[in-house]
């Protein structure tokens, strides 16, 4: 299955690196793209993509509203954050927004392709070189009893999965963690999504930030 890819970047040798970089898989096609935020929606409407794959600093309408529009959206794609060390005080939001994960720009070729197919079958990524500095530098003031309070209302087995999508492991990796099959894994994170009210993983691994438990 091709997965069908959204870029949004207002620098044009940046998208066409991106562009470049995607391609170059053949299980993954950028059918469009845009130079701001204010085609999202259009963008999105017309083309179904999967994936949409979008810079934070652009002109007009920037990456973290791209993700509020998108993410409320019945059967919205996927929203993945391409971003720098320079702009990713923004980051924090866009993920709370609900957006799957984000991307460094000078991210190597091959993570940034398997980002992509990562996220598009449903689960979350963020780049492992700033998971850790991302999660203790933005943290959201939220207390941590409130925090606490949430995570009580999954079982002990459903705790220890989203702490280990805390540490940003996917399904296979935390099977692997907690002795338990794929599957198994994906029943308790579905369930753990509900009982938290997350859009993703990506926010229940904040949420479990909050709570101090990484």
């Amino acid at each position: 299955m091709t997965v069908k890819v959204v870029l949004l970047e207002d620098e044009e040798i940046v998208r066409s690196g991106v562009r470049m970089i995607l391609e170059s898989a053949s299980d993954i096609e950028v059918v469009a793209e845009g130079e701001d935020g204010s085609q999202a929606i259009e963008l999105t409407d017309r083309f179904r993509p999967d994936v949409v794959l979008t810079d934070i600093q652009m002109p007009k309408v920037d990456g973290i509203e791209v993700t509020r529009q998108l993410t409320a959206r019945p059967g919205a794609p996927a929203v993945v954050i391409l971003t720098t060390f320079d702009v990713d005080e923004y980051v924090h939001a866009a993920l709370r927004y609900g957006a799957a994960g984000f991307l460094l720009k000078d991210s190597p070729p091959l993570e940034l392709v398997t980002a992509v197919r990562v996220i598009a079958s449903g689960e979350a990524m963020i780049s492992p070189r700033i998971t850790k500095r991302l999660l203790s530098r933005f943290a959201t003031g939220a207390a941590e009893e409130a925090a606490l309070a949430r995570l009580a209302a999954l079982t002990p087995r459903e705790r220890e999965v989203a702490v280990q999508i805390g540490h940003g492991l996917s399904n296979v990796e935390i099977g692997g963690v907690l002795f338990m099959s794929e599957s198994t894994v994906k029943v308790h994170i579905g369930r753990i999504k509900i009982k938290l009210r997350a859009a993703n993983r990506t926010q229940v691994a904040i949420l479990v930030h909050d709570a101090g438990l990484l």
